[in-house]
């Protein structure tokens, strides 16, 4: 149910045993390693300061939001509508921004609306017993409705120069938005690896209806973790637009496709019970290193697109093979 590895039993075998369970449980580690190492050697410009700044920057708002949809997906959700509240919430932080020129209230409204949004596929989810694939997809396109009733179907700016802080400033030469990013990081980490909520996350995922048996508040535990994914996506979106100094309305799913290859990649199953935050983290980093390396190549764009998905395609496909597979 959790990351631990299972000890085999002494004898014949189990080293090998062991040395296998050691390759299959971080094999996204290794492979992140090797990749970099390999563009080290052949790539000059990608094991520089400048180049190394930039894909964790790149990659700050996609950590925030797959922080938390791996803890949903580990409780065996599925949150599509993670791309619509990263689209839709920074515009009505804006627009509060816009006629307060409070920036703390903005990310505050930002955080909280996405937080109530992730209650309401919670809701739909646990208590409605919708499939939460369906269910969030049928939010995902009421979001993006709102998104652009809020905006009046028009791009929104900041008014005031610190809302551009937010993510643009410099500490130690990285940017707020990786520190940011850093902290959400750790903190869900710590909450799932270190704490009652994160072993009740695993069992709501492993077997909710032995989970409910042993105490687990299953219906609890699923509404949590679906609002703890929409207050990250909102905290994502707000920290995009802030970066970006602007937010448009649209109906654009391409941030959701981010989360979840840094997630299936990373090795967290998609039928839930098992994972982890340093999965996605290494699953992310791997998948910037590709891209990085792609573009430092200059490698055609639909050839980058082809071999993404391959490799997409493999991680499940890997994750389904060891389920299938016998063990002991």
């Amino acid at each position: 149910m959790s990351e631990v590895e299972a000890v085999p039993a002494p004898g014949k075998g189990g080293a090998v045993a062991r040395l296998s369970g050691r390759l299959k449980g971080y094999g996204i580690v290794w492979v992140t390693i090797a990749l970099f190492i390999l563009l080290t050697i052949t790539t000059d410009p990608f094991l520089t300061e400048a180049n190394l700044r930039n894909i964790l920057d790149q990659q700050a708002t996609l950590l925030i939001a797959a922080s938390l949809a791996t803890v949903a997906m580990i409780a065996g959700g599925f949150d599509i509508s993670v791309s619509a509240v990263y689209v839709a919430v920074p515009l009505l932080a804006l627009q509060v921004e816009n006629a307060t020129e409070s920036v703390l209230l903005a990310v505050l409204v930002g955080v909280l609306a996405g937080l109530l949004i992730g209650v309401g596929n919670g809701l739909v989810v646990a208590v409605l017993k919708v499939n939460s694939f369906i269910g969030t997809l049928a939010t995902s396109f009421m979001i993006f409705g709102a998104g652009y009733l809020i905006s009046d179907r028009s791009i929104l700016r900041p008014e005031t120069d610190t809302f551009r802080k937010i993510a643009r400033t410099r500490w130690f030469s990285l940017t707020t938005a990786t520190w940011i990013a850093l902290a959400v990081v750790v903190v869900t980490w710590l909450v799932l690896s270190r704490t009652r909520f994160g072993r009740h996350v695993y069992a709501t995922g492993g077997n909710p209806e032995a989970a409910r048996l042993a105490g687990v508040r299953v219906t609890g535990v699923t509404i949590a973790v679906f609002a703890f994914t929409g207050a990250a996506a909102g905290l994502a979106g707000v920290v995009s637009a802030s970066r970006s100094v602007s937010a448009m309305p649209s109906d654009d799913f391409s941030f959701l496709f981010g989360v979840i290859s840094a997630i299936v990649v990373g090795g967290t199953s998609i039928a839930g019970g098992e994972g982890g935050v340093w999965r996605t983290v290494f699953g992310a980093f791997f998948i910037a290193f590709m891209i990085n390396g792609f573009n430092l190549h200059q490698v055609d764009p639909i050839w980058q697109r082809v071999i993404q998905g391959a490799v997409i395609l493999a991680a499940v496909g890997i994750d389904a093979w060891a389920r299938r597979r016998p063990t002991g």
